[in-house]
């Protein structure tokens, strides 16, 4: 079977192994061939094939050109190597999902609109994502009569939502999205000393919670009860966060870490917090949260995304809502008491096993299969 994916990744042409590069990494195996389109890197594309089956088209031009090479360069792949599905990665302007449907229509081959996560679902950081949720709504209802379905990474939060924009659910595929490289991400074989109470892993972005999360750790000092806190990443947040850090004389407590890239120092990390704390407003995983529970690590997080159906509140880890206050509960809940802490730690570890990369990667690839075949 022969599949061609539009995609929004920029790191694959680049030889950075990002996310694509992980998926891609046990996907390719599933599949004879996979061409794979996507916006121009920020730098020269140096790598145009992955694993010998997996070949990288980026556009040489302007993200504004990008339907127009996506239905050029498309229709030229679709004539040369007569894929069988087409994939789309839909977000933003939705300019791979409008063009996958054209192409759909063109060459009569189906494609598969996949939307991870709605900006601004379940709860708006900004004006920006109430505008970005009422363009992916428009982006829905045109394409429900185009798309041979949707996939979606949970059931909870995103199956309910493209319903209420009249999705049939039969056309509405439940295909998660985590894999995990559990010989990487695993509890530690001994007792690690812990380095920090809260972590904090992520793009610093406005849906990320970060100001939350800093005004928590404020509440909870002003109680008496200090706590070290990492933030790793980087993003147009990160300034901001430094600076209510300082505002808040919390700079002896807190500190920034740059992007871990590499997954086994990651690993690390995770086990050498004693919680991961996700305040999101909007996710579609989030990733983060089952690798640090993958590795011991409870979270303490808001009901976004997978979470809201991985997340058992008190037995492997504590649920919180969207203010400042109940976050700082819920850390001072899971850091109260360390043999409670380290029991949820142990559910944590336990409930993310279904999520093991090979068969996860394979469940996903067979679900593409069953939508090309019918079955």
């Amino acid at each position: 079977m022969r599949i061609l994916m539009l995609s929004g990744d920029r790191q694959s042409a680049l030889g950075e192994r990002g996310p694509l590069y992980e998926l891609m990494r046990g996907f390719h195996r599933h599949f004879e061939r996979i061409d794979v389109l996507s916006p121009r890197p920020a730098r020269p594309a140096s790598v145009a094939c992955l694993f010998d089956n997996v070949h990288l088209h980026p556009s040489a031009g302007p993200r504004l050109g990008m339907l127009k090479y996506l239905g050029t360069r498309g229709a030229q792949l679709l004539r040369e190597q007569r894929h069988e599905l087409i994939v789309s990665h839909d977000y933003g302007w939705f300019y791979n999902g409008i063009a996958a449907a054209r192409l759909s229509r063109r060459f009569r081959v189906p494609y598969l609109s996949e939307i991870h996560h709605v900006p601004g679902h379940p709860i708006a950081a900004d004006l920006r994502e109430r505008f970005d949720k009422r363009v992916a709504r428009s982006y829905v209802r045109w394409a429900r009569s185009r798309a041979r379905a949707f996939r979606v990474v949970n059931t909870q939060e995103m199956v309910p939502l493209l319903t209420s924009w009249g999705v049939a659910r039969e056309q509405i595929v439940v295909i998660g999205s985590l894999y995990l490289d559990l010989a990487l991400f695993h509890p530690p074989p001994q007792p690690v000393e812990a380095r920090r109470d809260v972590l904090f892993v992520g793009r610093m972005v406005g849906n990320k919670g970060l100001e939350r999360i800093v005004d928590a750790l404020a509440i909870l000092a002003g109680r008496g009860r200090v706590l070290r806190a990492g933030f790793v990443g980087q993003g147009p947040m990160l300034a901001a966060t430094q600076a209510r850090v300082r505002r808040l004389g919390l700079s002896a407590q807190v500190e920034f870490l740059p992007w871990v890239g590499d997954a086994a120092a990651l690993a690390t990390v995770y086990r050498e917090s004693r919680t991961l704390v996700c305040a999101s407003t909007c996710e579609g995983g989030p990733r983060v949260t089952a690798e640090a529970m993958a590795c011991g690590t409870p979270c303490v997080s808001t009901p976004v995304g997978m979470m809201k159906e991985l997340l058992r509140d008190g037995v492997n880890g504590v649920a919180v809502g969207f203010d400042r206050e109940s976050l700082a509960s819920g850390l001072e809940r899971m850091l109260s008491d360390e043999p409670r802490r380290t029991a949820m730690g142990r559910a944590a570890a336990a409930d993310v096993q279904t999520f093991e990369y090979e068969r996860a990667i394979g469940a996903y690839a067979e679900g593409l299969k069953r939508l090309v075949s019918g079955a």
